[in-house]
């Protein structure tokens, strides 16, 4: 029993930073029976391993959470009013969520008609599309054809095409945009022309800073109000996170 009290004590003060402040430096002896008594102890508890490894995760999430709050400040003007992005939903709703996507990710495909049914029975909820292709060249593609479909034809004929694209199911080519553009009537010639022109590059090169900067490295992230949420969010969840940003 006497062990045990004191190997616990020992943990407890290496875990608050105690024990390198106040032990006394140990002989080769000393140090050699320490190590024997933790060993002894980890064997005997090893779920003590597993709740400190707990303890550890737990702390590093509110670490990158509080971080991420921070970040959203900082890139407040980019993110919510960059001049550029498309606005969806109701653009005077007391809710905005930011979609960072890539129409060749899966989980954005998931996604989309769950944003879809939020926004569409919320009804106060202010979308805003960030395109992020981040899976390669048939992503930059379809990102390129979607600006400028933006830019020539407006934001219905981007939001039917954004759709449009995430139910897409063959390789995305030039040829293939083509074949979609012409099944909604798009001025396929200006589009193409536009595709590679400079106020496209700038779109997308802007919003890889963009995302850069809060430090995305996959799709879909969402930043709704002030919080950023990393991942694939299920309609239910992110309905409650709805409720509860309204207070």
């Amino acid at each position: 029993m006497k062990r045990l009290i004191t190997t616990t004590a020992l943990l407890g003060a290496l875990a608050t930073g105690a024990f390198a402040q106040d032990l006394t430096p140990m002989t080769e002896e000393e140090r050699a029976l320490f190590r024997a008594e933790v060993r002894a102890y980890l064997f005997e508890n090893p779920e003590v391993i597993m709740q400190a490894v707990e303890i550890l995760q737990n702390r590093e999430a509110e670490n990158q959470e509080r971080a991420d709050f921070d970040l959203v400040a900082q890139n407040s003007t980019s993110l919510f009013d960059d001049g550029y992005s498309f606005v969806g939903g109701n653009p005077d709703g007391d809710i905005v969520l930011v979609e960072f996507l890539d129409y060749r990710c899966g989980y954005c495909k998931r996604a989309h008609g769950e944003v879809a049914e939020l926004l569409e029975s919320d009804g106060n909820i202010k979308w805003i599309v960030k395109e992020l292709p981040i899976l390669g060249d048939a992503s930059v593609l379809a990102s390129r054809f979607a600006v400028a479909v933006k830019q020539v034809s407006g934001g219905d004929s981007y939001e039917a095409i954004g759709t449009a694209l995430m139910d897409f199911k063959g390789d995305i080519t030039l040829p293939s945009l083509r074949r979609l553009g012409n099944t909604f009537g798009l001025d396929m010639p200006a589009i193409e022309a536009r595709m590679d022109s400079d106020a496209v590059t700038a779109e997308i090169v802007q919003t890889r800073a963009l995302a850069d900067a809060l430090q995305i490295s996959g799709t879909p992230t969402f930043v709704m109000q002030d919080e950023l949420l990393r991942g694939y969010l299920p309609l239910e969840q992110m309905q409650a996170l709805v409720e509860d940003k309204r207070g």
